[in-house]
């Protein structure tokens, strides 16, 4: 099977990521931080220096401001459930996922919502800088579209936000791994990661580093610290992370952070472009195709693309490449704003994302199938 759905999860885990985990469950089977004896401390190394080189990676304060999560969609929870109440006013972007959006409506804060130029960064800029309030509390953006690739200028929108005293999260769910981020230097105080995409770890674990406090909790529970007390401990990341975290999974993130660095953020991206600027090349001298993402320039854009088989609905093209052997997504990707904003609410795109283990084989596979005459 051709897989070219890694905007959802990477489809090959490396060797060096399974043999991490499997090792884990080897030898790391005691819960970190929940005793004195040798397996629990153990683990507790091995976790803590996972947090380091998580923080040294995406360029934050230190190891204790990393919290695992369940996912990226949990990250996301916990800070928009933490930081806002109902009265409060927060900004968003016009291309953002339901992790964002059924969360921040859930909090009963009033938002707007910031139209993402598709060909002009300063024009997003600049809608961010006119919705922001003066009583305006959190901005909270993707770091690049899940269905159009689409990237968006974080570390200007990290300055304005510094500039006006807003809190500014990211959800860096296409990008981490993918695009450099540094928080300190982008200005982001809440960093939410999927570390089962870009970083090529397991599904099952997520990443929220802060760098600014969260002051209500999502859950609560035992922390190991502070066990006298019956209220959540005050300091991360044992506030944010109750009850047993997935060990295994957490030295996964190591494996896949240290698979990253090994072939280097910058030839990945630029390989995974590669592929992307490819598959437009040719679909765009398709007449029956449609194609919704704009040439995809360099840091503009993720890897990602959406299309469409004019007179054919996403499910049924993603079925019959399905067919073909090739796995993409139809759909609506689980970001409504993104296809409001393109006008495909109604019928979705197809959406293909390629990966480090793809090839220019995937790609002329992929176009080849979408020439076929009787399909069309």
């Amino acid at each position: 099977m051709i897989y070219l759905d890694n905007a959802a999860t990477t489809g090959k885990k490396p060797p060096e990521v399974i043999r991490a985990v499997d090792n884990a469950l080897r030898i790391y089977s005691a819960n970190p931080g929940r005793g004195g004896h040798k397996p629990s401390m153990s683990a507790s190394a091995a976790v803590y220096s996972v947090r380091k080189k998580l923080a040294d990676f995406f360029g934050a304060s230190g190891p204790e401001n990393v919290v695992f999560t369940m996912n990226c969609t949990h990250s996301i929870n916990t800070v928009l459930k933490g930081v806002l109440k109902k009265g409060d006013h927060a900004v968003t972007s016009s291309l953002e996922h339901n992790a964002v959006v059924r969360p921040l409506v859930k909090t009963g804060a009033a938002f707007d919502v910031a139209a993402v130029s598709l060909t002009d960064d300063n024009l997003t800029l600049s809608e961010f800088e006119r919705k922001i309030r003066p009583e305006t509390r959190l901005v909270i953006c993707t770091g690049a579209s899940n269905v159009l690739g689409k990237t968006l200028p974080i570390g200007k929108i990290g300055a304005l936000c510094r500039t006006r005293g807003v809190l500014f999260a990211v959800d860096a769910a296409q990008t981490a791994g993918v695009l450099p981020i540094n928080m300190r230097e982008m200005n982001i105080d809440y960093l939410c990661i999927a570390p089962h995409k870009g970083l090529y770890a397991p599904m099952g674990v997520g990443v929220l580093i802060c760098e600014q406090p969260i002051e209500n909790t999502l859950i609560e529970g035992g922390t190991g610290t502070n066990s006298a007390e019956t209220v959540q401990p005050d300091f991360l990341p044992e506030r944010l992370e109750s009850g047993t975290i997935n060990v295994p999974e957490i030295m996964g993130i190591s494996a896949g952070i240290d698979y990253v660095k090994r072939l280097g953020t910058d030839r990945l991206y630029t390989h995974e472009l590669g592929l992307t600027a490819m598959l437009w090349t040719e679909l765009s001298k398709m007449p029956h195709i449609k194609l919704y993402t704009n040439k995809p320039e360099p840091y503009a854009f993720a890897p990602v693309i959406s299309f469409n088989v004019k007179g054919k609905k996403s499910a049924e093209t993603a079925a019959y490449l399905n067919e073909k052997g090739i796995a993409v997504r139809g759909g609506l990707h689980c970001a409504p704003f993104a296809h409001r904003q393109i006008g495909t609410l109604e019928s979705g795109t197809v959406r293909a994302s390629a990966a480090a283990f793809n090839t220019p084989y995937d790609i002329a596979a992929l176009v080849s199938a979408l020439k076929n005459v009787n399909f069309i």
